[in-house]
């Protein structure tokens, strides 16, 4: 019977011991590092190129337009966002002097134009005169000195009627002169567009901008019907890009949304204005103009090339990826991480496509930089 109890009382010490030795156990072990995972799936990797800076959206026509000459704006029948058309007047200045100087080169030439016709109606009667009197002379009705004043006095008025017709064009020809110089007051859309900018008021004084000093200019006219991309890119990804190429298109304006381009242009020259990080700018066409319907010049973009794209690859977020092409595959029968080491193709800022060291449906950590992720440690799934 006493060793019955003392059996008892040994089993139920070891079972305390179990107890405590349970309960520290739990106390200090570790929390499990909350992790994010992504399954390992086939789709899409594309080799691309980004530009190194934002890039920027711009018409494919502006022009900043001031007149040729100084003046006092007489008239501005434009505003701001209105649409006008190819040869409508933008802007014109005070230019009366001008309108009259026209008025009275048209009236000039009207005279002249009256005075050369007067000149070749007496020329034609004064050569009617002069080969009456020849014939009458073969008759012996005339004499010579009446046959050679007629003839000398028809080759005079057909000097003068030829005269007449060359003081025509010199009034033509001023009228002309006064035309353009009375257009040079008026400011004239270059092609059909959207103003961007006014800058003056009626009864101001634009004048050009001298040579070398840039002034704003009187009204700025930009091409809202055709936009591009131009962005940077690194000097060392330039020879890999050719005209041609397929480019995606995303801008700030409209996030989660992405636009097909085609790379239209590759500049001729290496942009050195930071020297450490040199930059060759490229430009990129919508190739669905719908696209760039609600676009406004100025907005940020940024252009990606594709270079190359595998549509059934085996890929990974590339943020799941650590230097020397590690990743950390969680384990779900015991919930633990395993440090791997993979060999990785195509790649690019979303996916990176795997060759060898994962399988099909396993889950990678692409929360890699939290604290408490490395091999061998307990997690738990936050989110997938």
């Amino acid at each position: 019977m006493a060793l019955t109890n003392k059996l008892k009382t040994i089993v139920w010490l070891v079972l305390i011991i179990l107890l405590i030795a349970v309960l520290v156990w739990v106390s200090t072990r570790p929390e499990p590092v909350m992790v994010t995972v992504s399954k390992v799936d086939k789709g899409a990797v594309e080799d691309t190129i980004s530009n190194t800076r934002a890039g920027t959206v711009s018409a494919c026509r502006r022009a900043s337009l001031a007149p040729q000459i100084s003046g006092q704006i007489a008239r501005l029948p434009v505003k701001e966002s209105e649409v006008v058309k190819k040869d409508q007047v933008l802007l014109a200045l005070w230019n009366q002097d001008l309108q009259a100087q026209l008025q009275l080169s048209r009236m000039q030439l009207k005279a002249s134009r009256s005075r050369a016709e007067e000149s070749c109606v007496l020329a034609e009667v004064a050569d009617r005169e002069a080969k009456r009197l020849k014939t009458l002379r073969k008759k012996g009705l005339a004499s010579e000195e009446d046959l050679d004043r007629a003839t000398g006095d028809a080759k005079a008025r057909k000097a003068a009627c030829t005269a007449a017709h060359s003081a025509v064009q010199v009034s033509e020809a001023q009228v002309d002169v006064t035309q353009a110089n009375l257009e040079r007051t008026l400011l004239r859309a270059p092609f059909d567009g959207t103003i961007a900018e006014v800058n003056g008021e009626l009864g101001e004084v634009v004048t050009p901008s001298p040579i070398g000093v840039a002034t704003l200019p009187a009204v700025v006219l930009v091409d809202t019907s055709c936009y591009y991309i131009i962005a940077p890119i690194d000097e060392v990804d330039a020879p890999t890009v050719r005209l041609g190429m397929d480019a995606r298109i995303t801008l700030d304006a409209f996030r989660g949304q992405s636009f097909k381009g085609r790379v239209r242009r590759i500049a001729d020259y290496v942009l050195d204005i930071e020297k450490q990080a040199r930059t060759v700018d490229i430009e990129v066409d919508f190739t669905d103009p719908q696209d760039a319907s609600r676009l406004l010049p100025g907005y940020s973009a940024d252009a990606e090339v594709l270079l190359d794209t595998i549509n059934d690859a085996l890929r990974i977020p590339t943020q799941a990826i650590k230097d020397n092409d590690q990743v950390f595959v969680y384990r779900s029968s015991d919930g633990v991480l395993e440090l791997r080491t993979v060999k990785t193709g195509l790649s690019n800022w979303s996916y990176t496509e795997i060759l060898s060291g994962l399988q099909a449906g396993e889950q990678v950590v692409t929360s890699i930089d939290r604290s408490g992720v490395e091999d061998g440690a307990a997690v738990q799934i936050e989110s997938e």
